[in-house]
């Protein structure tokens, strides 16, 4: 079965059960495929075209075109500072009135999210924002809603409750000024705020 079929489907049955179930202390490498910008498999295995799996690129392997998410050589710190990696991009855009996370997003955060579960001394503030249309009220819970959302990819990716807090900002703080679509569209996002402790 597809990786992002199971994952939705996992989002849509444990939502509700979440919070009693038990967070796993097991740290992963993830790798990385530069070609793919990020969005290669998560669960350790690297596939190939016809979906096969060559563990041959793991622990070691000799593939110089994947790179470590994790890295014991490099601290949680200095893996954010790096604005050459997939981990730079830290927004999720939503659609019109929704709080659905789509595909595309969906891969970016696995990859944050697997980032957060294996880095126990990092922290994420996760904010919700609007476009401007709309009354306030709506936009805050509208933002809320969407900052939720992707709290609940990162639990259950195995990222703890104390390391995730969400905040609203509804329209308040516009990514780009504007009445129109082009602005609206960057306007309905998630910011990912990290913070190392």
């Amino acid at each position: 079965m597809n990786h992002k079929i199971t994952l939705k489907i996992a989002l849509l049955v444990l939502t509700g059960i979440f919070a009693s179930a038990c967070q796993t202390t097991q740290t992963e490498d993830i790798l990385v495929d530069p070609a793919t910008d990020g969005q290669g498999q998560t669960d350790g295995s690297i596939a190939g075209q016809d979906g096969s799996t060559d563990s041959s690129t793991l622990d070691g392997g000799s593939d110089p075109n994947l790179i470590p998410i994790t890295d014991d050589a490099m601290s949680a710190q200095e893996m954010l500072d790096q604005m050459d990696t997939p981990l730079a991009n830290r927004i999720v855009y939503f659609d019109f009135d929704s709080a659905k996370i789509s595909d595309e997003s969906l891969d970016l955060l696995e990859l944050h999210g697997n980032f957060v579960a294996s880095n126990g001394d990092v922290s994420l503030r996760l904010e919700g924002h609007t476009d401007e249309r709309g009354s306030r009220e709506y936009n805050i819970s509208l933002g809320d809603r969407r900052a939720q959302s992707v709290r609940r990819v990162f639990l259950l990716l195995g990222a703890s409750t104390d390391q995730l807090d969400t905040v609203s900002y509804g329209e308040e703080q516009a990514a780009l000024p504007g009445h129109e679509e082009a602005a609206w569209s960057k306007n309905r996002r998630v910011e990912l705020i990290y913070n190392v402790n």
